[in-house]
């Protein structure tokens, strides 16, 4: 299973790719999206509306996993994270893949095995479960890889993947996730 996670924000959103093969995690990609901050808002969110779009064509997931909001004191980074919230996920709707949506407690308690845990030690143990050499940077993407593996661990219990309009036909076929793909036109490609 090949899944993407994201971090949401307005002016970073991380992201990251992470590949499960039985009890087996393999690292694909990681980065971010970034937005200049004297772009209309708008402009902002059209860009990692994009942007996500591209990530979803060129690593084709079965599963796409996005960070719950959530906030305590601060409206306005609420908001903002709401915002980048709505245009990835109409992204992922567009191109007919699962999204599932994990808080940052269900993160923690993925990667590190305690909800409780500091921020810290998430990307410590992104970079132990993915067997990378460094913490991957920036901070953003780790958090996303951390979400993409949350999903890996909890796709199949969650039902996520067990959608019968999200099932691939097979590896090398178009996908029939209920998509116009499985009616013979889609943007999507086949294989990998």
């Amino acid at each position: 299973m090949r899944v993407l996670g994201f971090d949401p924000g307005t002016a970073t959103t991380g992201y990251g790719v992470v590949e499960q093969a039985g009890t087996r995690l393999r690292h694909i990609a990681h980065g971010v999206i970034s937005t200049p901050p004297d772009m209309p808002f708008q402009d902002r969110l059209a860009m990692i509306f994009r942007q996500v779009g591209e990530l979803i064509q060129t690593h084709r997931p079965d599963a796409v996993a996005i960070e719950k909001l959530f906030f305590s004191q601060n409206i306005t980074t609420g908001i903002s994270v709401a915002q980048a919230r709505g245009v990835i996920a109409l992204a992922v709707a567009l191109e007919h893949v699962p999204l599932g949506e994990f808080s940052p407690l269900e993160v923690k308690n993925a990667t590190v095995g305690y909800g409780r845990a500091t921020n810290k030690q998430v990307p410590e143990m992104v970079k132990i479960l993915l067997n990378l050499d460094q913490i991957p940077r920036p901070d953003d993407a780790a958090d996303a890889l951390g979400i993409a593996i949350c999903q890996t661990y909890s796709g199949a219990r969650a039902g996520i993947m067990l959608t019968p309009a999200y099932q691939p036909a097979s590896r090398g076929s178009p996908a029939s996730r209920g998509s116009p793909a499985s009616k013979g036109s889609s943007r999507r490609k086949s294989g990998r």
